[in-house]
């Protein structure tokens, strides 16, 4: 078996003929649309009588276009990408990177010409019995002519994407700039911000609390600039929405996630009621802390102890596919065969980035994984999670090039599903104190996608509303995220230990182009593990539905996804149910705990 996966079924080296063949034609490919669109536009600009009647032949070409650009540039994406996060020091692979990045930046206009021209047709129902193909990308199309009802004129367009550079995203780079060179004085040394917020999960309650200290004292010198940075971002995202017609951010952020308002209620309103039963959870993690007022945030993170079981690589795979195979045999295979056909790069190595990542490749019917793995319980259950991710791929692989794109809320399912099999399997085959710190590892988890993820959902909609008036200084936004939590966290927390500067560390608020960048979390998780209790009330009649609504996901919004498997989301009652799964977690632990 492997150890270090294998990129031969993308290209072997950047010397390969292939690779060469298919930077040249990428070139081509753009050069060709920047052309063709260019003839798109004079015609739509003129609404010319010959375009119209040459529709048909100039729809075929666009879409065969767009199809080339997604195949080419994801094969070649994939290697240059993968090969630099196995060894960012290669200085070949970066320089591969900015060249692909130019390239492709070129194809941002003439891409949007031609979906722009797609859009305008009035009657494009009418190829659909000639051109089986573009009946296929029906959803597509009907996507596209939502977009474009807020899209602004070519030129407009082009000199928001120009400004942008020098505007929010210039003002996303300070704010990480100014996070990630930040000097914390921790006993009588200097270390970065992320090394003392790592120290939150150390096994010392004296670290713990000095490092909080330590991170709250060292996050005051920057408060007042990157609330800069917030404000201007979010100036930005509210005035280019106006100018659009979208009522809102928060609209657009839905219209983007292929997700109804009435769903995202359902939600919210589900995570309201049950929030008294996490905070349930975290008064009892703060008695068994000692703490008599709630548990302050330093010790949220704070470890009940750990598995002792260790795994090597081939432990890990016999175990993970024994207990796929209970669910479905597909699934099993997949996963044996990402084992043995170097899918996966598992080991830490210098150079390597950290954490994990799955890589979806429809083109050539497989997945790359990077993990970091080390032999802990934690270790196999990144691995089932990332082979979810995987094997979402492989129930998209069919559809055609340009149906392969799912939307963040559904993009963690079948990587949580997987984790929710795995840990109740793990969890049920302990005893005593290491079940219940597995128990709370996973309360941990789910605290963070509902709580937290709630208190940013409300902080980011506080500041959009407030942000119309007027400037909001670090103290006002101080003052904010603190409300948040204390909505959030209710008595679950010490009130005097909170984090007032959040807004400060979240990278997710200080991009453009993804705005509320927090529900989807609490989607997925919730999403997942509804689909979970489904599958242990209905048994293997689910798993068909199950597959369905993973390959629903490209080609249908997040609604008519979900009714593949029988399920309303925009009724709160599902939400519920899912929930309760969490809820009797909860009960178990707080009955351990005593």
């Amino acid at each position: 078996m492997n150890k270090e996966w294998s990129l031969d079924i993308l290209y072997r080296s950047f010397e390969d003929g292939e690779y060469k063949k298919d930077k040249e034609k990428l070139e081509k490919l753009i050069g060709e649309m920047a052309q063709f669109s260019s003839r798109l536009s004079e015609g739509m600009g003129l609404k010319s009588p010959e375009l119209k009647s040459r529709e048909e032949a100039a729809l075929v070409q666009a879409v065969e276009y767009l199809e080339q650009l997604q195949l080419l540039g994801s094969k070649l994406a994939g290697y240059v990408y993968s090969r630099q996060a196995v060894n960012t020091s290669d200085s070949a692979a970066v320089n591969e990177i900015n060249h692909f990045e130019k390239m492709m930046s070129r194809s941002t206009k003439p891409t949007a010409v031609i979906k722009k021209f797609i859009a305008g047709i009035q009657d494009i129902g009418q190829y659909y019995d000639k051109y089986p193909k573009l009946k296929g990308y029906a959803y597509l199309f009907s996507e596209m002519k939502k977009e474009a009802d807020y899209l602004l004129s070519d030129d407009v367009e082009e000199v928001i994407a120009k400004l942008n550079i020098s505007a929010a995203s210039a003002w996303s780079s300070m704010q990480s700039y100014l996070t990630s060179t930040l000097e914390v004085e921790y006993r009588d040394s200097i270390i970065t911000l992320s090394e003392v917020r790592n120290k939150a999960h150390d096994g010392d309650a004296k670290i713990r609390q000095e490092a909080y200290i330590a991170e709250v004292k060292a996050l005051e010198k920057i408060k007042d600039a990157v609330s800069y940075s917030l404000n201007n971002i979010k100036t930005q995202v509210t005035t280019i929405c106006e100018l659009r017609g979208y009522e809102s951010p928060l609209e657009m952020t839905l219209i983007d996630s292929k997700m109804k308002r009435e769903t995202l209620d359902a939600l919210l309103e589900a995570i309201r009621e049950a929030l008294p039963a996490f905070h349930r959870y975290l008064k009892a993690k703060a008695r068994l802390l000692g703490h008599e007022h709630g548990l302050p945030w330093f010790d949220l993170f704070a470890p009940l102890g750990e598995s002792s079981r260790r795994f090597t690589v081939e432990e890990a795979k016999d175990y993970l596919i024994g207990h796929f195979r209970g669910f479905t045999q597909d699934l099993a295979d997949m996963v044996e065969e990402a084992f043995d056909h170097a899918w996966i790069d598992f080991y830490p190595r210098k150079g390597k980035v950290g954490g994990a990542f799955c890589e979806n490749m429809p083109f050539v019917k497989q997945s790359l994984i990077l993990t970091n793995f080390e032999g802990s319980l934690s270790d196999v259950v990144t691995l089932a999670h990332e082979l979810g991710h995987a094997y979402h791929g492989l129930n998209i692989q069919e559809h055609q090039p340009l149906n392969v794109d799912y939307s963040m809320p559904v993009a963690e399912t079948a990587s949580t599903f997987n984790e929710a099999l795995i840990m109740e399997a793990i969890i049920g085959e302990a005893r005593g104190k290491e079940r219940m710190a597995l128990i709370e590892s996973q309360l941990q988890d789910l605290t963070q996608i509902i709580c937290d993820i709630y208190s940013r959902y409300l902080f980011e909609t506080q500041v959009f509303e407030k942000g119309k008036t007027g400037f909001l200084f670090a103290d006002e936004l101080k003052e904010m995220m603190l409300q948040a939590q204390k909505e959030a966290y209710g008595d679950g927390l010490d009130q005097d230990y909170l984090h007032p500067y959040m807004w400060v560390v979240k990278g997710h608020y200080y991009s453009e182009s993804h705005n509320f960048y927090n529900f989807p979390y609490a989607f997925g998780g919730l999403f997942a593990r509804g689909l979970y209790e489904k599958y242990k009330e209905e048994g293997a009649e689910f798993v068909p539905k199950y597959k369905a609504l993973l390959n629903a996901t490209t080609v249908m919004s997040v609604e008519d996804a979900a009714r593949q498997a029988e399920i309303d989301i925009e009724d709160p009652q599902f939400w519920r149910n899912s929930l309760k799964s969490v809820e009797k977690m909860i009960d178990e632990f707080i009955g351990l705990a005593k």
